[in-house]
């Protein structure tokens, strides 16, 4: 059976690595304006760090996201943070609008995930954020699994990932129940601190796991899918998007 969701992290791992995720979510943010007094969602909130800005803005937010050490990280930043899969969301309350960056593209099982985003929602509630988007990353994932193949594994035999084109993301959220849906690809070359190696075994670490690549050969596997891609700078392409559930 296929997870629902791909992702595989370390907090601390990740916040040196991928630290320029939340950076760069400042535009997401944007699109949501949290008010002071709303009640707020954050669907996949990491460690915390633009939940935190919600929090700082005056809303109240529950952060949500699948990994423990994730939520921990969270929790430590004094944070509402629970464990929960984006596909199946488990509130007694609604709220005000959701928020999700950086998150919706590791969910495999996207139709669920958009209708419990629908039913966590009051009506006239709003959606906004961030994710990746068709084309997202396709020169550094080839060159993951060629190395792959080279060095005598297997690319897992289903993607880990849902990148989809504008019309795909509105044809699952218009059967969700959205209305008014604002979805549109940006293209986002992003330099890597860390270099592509560092992206490889934080952001492909699931992805390393199902191709069955030991922890001693991760790092020569990271190198060589550095040396192939030829660059320091992911080719990142989100989605970034705005909707509404209707009175």
């Amino acid at each position: 059976m296929r997870p629902t969701s791909t992702s595989d992290w370390d907090a601390a791992d990740y916040a040196r690595v991928g630290g320029f995720v939340p950076a760069l979510g400042q535009a997401a943010l944007d699109l949501l304006d949290p008010q002071p007094g709303e009640h707020i969602l954050d669907v996949g909130c990491g460690d915390g760090s633009l939940t935190l800005k919600i929090k700082e803005a005056g809303a109240d937010v529950v952060g949500i996201d699948n990994n423990l050490s994730m939520i921990a990280a969270a929790k430590a930043k004094g944070l509402d943070a629970r464990l929960m899969d984006a596909a199946d969301l488990k509130f007694a309350e609604a709220f005000d609008a959701v928020f999700s960056n950086a998150t919706l593209h590791w969910v495999l099982d996207k139709e669920r995930a958009a209708r419990a985003i629908w039913f966590a929602l009051k009506f006239k509630g709003r959606f906004a954020g961030e994710m990746g988007g068709e084309g997202n990353l396709a020169h550094l994932r080839e060159s993951l699994d060629d190395v792959l193949v080279a060095s005598g594994y297997g690319p897992p035999t289903y993607a880990a990932n849902w990148y989809p084109s504008v019309e795909e993301f509105v044809a699952i959220y218009e059967a969700a129940g959205f209305k008014d849906i604002d979805a549109r690809l940006i293209e986002r070359p992003t330099p890597l601190e860390h270099g592509v190696a560092g992206w490889v075994t934080t952001f492909r670490k699931g992805w390393l796991d199902r191709a069955g690549v030991p922890q001693a050969e991760r790092q020569a596997i990271a190198d060589a899918v550095a040396d192939r891609a030829g660059t320091q700078t992911a080719d990142y392409v989100r989605l970034r998007f705005t909707m509404r559930k209707p009175n």
